[in-house]
């Protein structure tokens, strides 16, 4: 999501990753009307078996590129998914993900539209990208998702109320985005955000600014999220090469002790989903 406008300078920025490690890469047909999925198919065409591409969908552009429109139906995403496997010039996806929902969606059309791609050999496994309750909730007991991304961090911790411990109940790895709160936790100035004040943030701010000996205060964010058994990996943004080392700087940095975590739960009130319970 990240990623430039520009192929070759977004290719050796992917190889910079997976030369350092990184083997698995998200994308969705809704970033740049596709531009996002053919520019990472360009990058790994010739390494395709030795990476894990996840791509989402459910956002249909409208035909005016004026903005898309949710469309969650068996028909679409069963044509949607040979324009992503065009655009990434590969015969398969490994993750196939359902971008939002609600409960009103057609569900069990949408599952067996996803079984069906499964079954076809066009995708290896599918999962959704929610943070609603009642959302998550009904696709674990009523499919076969192996991963639900959702938003969580420090000053986002809703998914601790009722959610990370049902995925992780059944088995199903949890995908975090926003783990740096749109740069809060990583540097950016100080202001309001989810609906904690521009007080809380600036605490928060501090303590990972002080606290952690050895710690950046991305790498706090990052370890914060890692620390929950039901986390699997974290999608990170990275468009520069510095973003590339400061995320994988994480992968040897130190655990946050348990004191230290729950310093960082204390440090304000964890917010609730009010909707979509």
């Amino acid at each position: 999501m990240s990623l430039t406008g520009d192929h070759q300078a977004n290719a050796q920025l992917l190889h910079a990753a997976f030369d350092r490690g990184i083997n698995f890469f998200d994308t969705a047909d809704l970033y740049d009307k596709g531009f996002n999925e053919a520019s990472v198919g360009l990058a790994f065409k010739d390494r395709r078996e030795k990476v894990i591409l996840a791509t989402k969908v459910g956002n249909q552009w409208r035909s005016d590129g004026s903005g898309w429109d949710w469309n969650p139906t068996k028909n679409y995403i069963k044509k949607a998914v040979h324009e992503s496997l065009r655009r990434l010039q590969t015969d398969y996806i490994d993750l196939y993900q359902l971008h939002g929902g609600t409960i009103e969606d057609p569900i069990d059309d949408t599952i067996a539209a996803f079984e069906e791609l499964k079954q076809a050999g066009h995708i290896r496994h599918y999962g959704i990208s929610s943070i609603r309750p009642n959302v998550i909730r009904t696709y674990t007991a009523r499919s076969n998702i192996v991963s639900n991304m959702m938003q969580y961090s420090i000053l986002d911790r809703r998914p601790e109320e009722a959610c990370l411990d049902l995925l992780q109940s059944r088995n199903i790895g949890v995908i975090v985005r926003g783990a740096v709160a749109k740069g809060l936790l990583a540097g950016k100035p100080t202001r309001s955000y989810l609906g904690h004040s521009r007080e809380e943030v600036n605490r928060v701010q501090n303590l990972i600014k002080g606290g952690h000996a050895g710690l950046s205060p991305a790498q706090v964010a990052l370890r914060y999220c890692l620390a929950h058994p039901a986390v699997s990996t974290i999608a990170a943004g990275i468009r520069t090469l510095a973003h590339l080392e400061e995320n994988l700087n994480v992968l040897t940095a130190r655990d946050l002790s348990e004191p230290e975590l729950q310093e960082l739960r204390d440090v304000v009130p964890a917010a609730r989903y009010e909707k979509h319970r």
